[in-house]
């Protein structure tokens, strides 16, 4: 980075994860070069109606033709920082991605199910130092709850730059490797500039438990259920996965794997040797019904009630191979991402109806959370010493919460930036400073549609869900602008139709009135009808179906 002088500014532009809990995504720039830091997705909400997932809006990226990207560097493999990355890809050829092995697997793995390859995937071993371009980045090994995550400290003119990545500071990690305490509190010898925190658990006082508090949980779960036992989790929670298959060893039981992605980053992450499970360990989905229910444990995608999920079809009858039965026991090992709460809720319901015993924390100890809460906040802050403080990858409230742990923990106020998707950060040699703001919206991703489904599109989708829909298809005389016969009446979602015949004679009425007051050849007759119809509608039902009109002439 000596090649850089301290006359180009430095630009921290942040296009995810502020504000909400996915799609994370940085960029950190340098005069007209620069670096980005993860590319996930984030899931839609309930009122995100039809929507398979959400990217983060990185039109600024395409847009600035002047800025030379020299790479992609992944924090870790969660969907919340790699789910993203065939978009990306696709939109920025050629641009190289650095990742750590597991992180790497998931990303080969998405991008082979999209039919893309990337310029190159670049493996890296936590403690590397990259040469990423001009840019001089160290990489550190952080504690979550998957393998090989990293936070990284980027070196620039005016002082290091660190991005916590997801962290917890856990005192006995699954896979025995601690958070790199040395690199962090050595990064605060050399002057930390500008710390980026995870500020997901910000209102959560105390510390985050270990991992390893899963283990006994599990323990006491396959020791008392008395058939089959699944496992919910998030397909890339390889740690958990582990869990899971050392629990099944020592109960004698079988695994067998339902979810296409779960399968695939099984696959992957044993042959990479993270995921150390023998094969006789597993046994195909379609034999499990000829094995006793107390010999199988089943590992299931759908945690968070995703509808096309295998836990979603299992409660609600639609799995083409799994149904649920009458002593299956159902382990749900995942915290609720806000926004989730109610589709989790009618999921677990709705598997408690089917016979199943429902296991989810807090009922036991059957996950804890991968991220740091407050008193570990504070001791990241103590260990770098930044002279300024972004949070990030948190609701507006986390960010707010962590902000003010942070002015407790001694840094001053006006160097605590709660900030935006798209707010600029910058920073030169009288300091760091909010800049300008640029695009960092939704990207809705539904199907094979990127970007074509915006928020008219969504509230379209709300009203049609609200109220449904009301088509109606008149004939008339082409001169006289007559109606001829009866006008047919086309109704979804709004009332059942067999059962409205007096309110479907009156509509009947209204377009016959409407019809005789408009001129023949007007125009607005089409738009004059749907108003006289949905005003009718409203009148007599206080309902607001969407109106449509057909006017065939003959």
């Amino acid at each position: 980075m000596a090649k850089n002088s301290k006359t180009q500014k430095l630009r921290i532009v942040p296009l995810g994860g502020l504000g909400e809990i996915g799609k994370n995504m940085a960029v950190i720039e340098l005069g007209n070069d620069a670096i980005i830091i993860d590319s996930g997705i984030m899931f839609p909400a309930n009122d995100m109606l039809g929507v398979d997932y959400i990217i983060p809006d990185f039109r600024y990226l395409l847009e600035r033709t002047d800025l030379k990207i020299h790479g992609i560097l992944y924090t870790h493999g969660h969907e919340d920082h790699v789910g993203a990355v065939s978009h990306v890809v696709e939109a920025l050829p050629g641009v190289p991605l650095w990742a750590t092995p597991l992180t790497a697997g998931f990303i080969q793995v998405k991008l082979k199910n999209a039919h893309l390859k990337a310029a190159s995937v670049n493996v890296f071993q936590a403690g590397d130092v990259l040469k990423v371009g001009p840019f001089t980045v160290e990489s550190y090994h952080v504690c979550h709850s998957i393998p090989d995550c990293v936070g990284f400290g980027i070196n620039t003119p005016y002082g290091i730059v660190i991005h916590s990545g997801d962290y917890k500071f856990d005192p006995a990690p699954v896979d025995g490797k601690k958070t790199d305490y040395a690199k962090l509190a050595e990064f605060s010898k050399r002057g930390v500039l500008l710390l980026m925190g995870d500020s997901t658990n910000a209102d959560q006082a105390g510390w985050t438990p270990s991992e390893s508090v899963i283990d006994e949980a599990f323990d006491k779960v396959f020791r008392a259920a008395p058939g089959r036992i699944m496992v919910a989790t998030f397909a890339s929670l390889i740690s958990r996965i582990h869990q899971v298959a050392k629990a099944a060893e020592r109960y004698g039981r079988k695994i067998a794997v339902a979810g296409h992605s779960m399968a695939e980053n099984i696959k992957m992450a044993r042959e990479l040797g993270i995921l150390n499970i023998p094969n006789e360990m597993f046994v195909d989905l379609n034999r499990i019904g000829s094995m006793p229910p107390s010999k199988v444990v089943i590992l299931v995608t759908g945690a968070q009630g995703e509808p096309s999920a295998v836990l979603s079809r299992l409660a609600t009858g639609r799995h083409r191979q799994l149904d649920v039965e009458e002593g299956d026991t159902i382990i749900i090992s995942a915290h609720t991402i806000p926004g989730n709460e109610e589709t989790v809720s009618r999921t677990i319901n709705r598997l408690f109806q089917r016979g199943a015993e429902v296991i989810y924390d807090p009922i036991a100890p059957v996950h804890v959370s991968g991220h740091a809460s407050q008193e570990e906040m504070r001791l990241l802050i103590n260990l770098t010493m930044p002279r300024y403080f972004l949070p990030v990858h948190g609701e507006l409230r986390h960010l707010k919460a962590h902000a003010k742990l942070a002015i407790q923990s001694g840094i001053p106020a006006e160097n605590v930036f709660v900030a935006e998707n798209g707010m600029v950060i910058e920073a030169d040699k009288n300091g760091v400073r909010k800049g300008e703001r640029v695009p960092g919206g939704y990207v809705f991703v539904d199907g094979s549609g990127v970007g074509d489904v915006g928020k008219a599109v969504i509230r379209d989708r709300e009203m049609l869900a609200r109220d449904g829909f009301m088509i109606v298809v008149v004939n008339v005389d082409k001169k006289s602008g007559e109606l001829l016969g009866n006008p047919e009446i086309i109704s979804k979602g709004f009332v059942y139709l067999r059962n409205a015949d007096e309110l479907i004679e009156q509509i009947k009425e209204t377009v016959s009135d409407v019809l005789a007051t408009v001129n023949g050849h007007n125009g607005k007759r089409r738009e004059k009808l749907q108003e006289g119809i949905g005003r009718f509608i409203y009148n007599e039902t206080k309902r607001r179906p969407m109106i449509f009109s057909i006017i065939n002439e003959k």
